[in-house]
């Protein structure tokens, strides 16, 4: 399950490197048709959350991220990963 902290510090990188609106972050939300993001974006993302949490999203998975909620929950288990190593 995702901290509030990193909900929050997820939500950021969307606000100011995407200009997202904050009240279209909600976990349904579809990345590109609810948020607009493009697939050049995605990959921008996926950077962003990378040097943020420190962790490494394998391409599959990155692919996978539909909505925002799959976001969350990628964050949640490399967190989670980094600290149990």
């Amino acid at each position: 399950m995702i901290t509030e902290e990193t909900r929050r510090q997820v939500d950021d990188i969307l606000i100011e490197g995407f200009e997202i609106e904050p009240e279209l972050l909600e976990p349904g939300a579809h990345l590109a048709d609810d948020l607009g993001l493009d697939s050049l974006d995605g990959v921008d993302l996926v950077v962003a959350l990378e040097k943020r949490f420190g962790c490494r999203i394998e391409e599959a998975e990155a692919r996978s991220m539909r909505v925002l909620q799959d976001i969350y929950d990628s964050v949640a288990r490399h967190t989670r990963a980094s600290l149990s190593t």
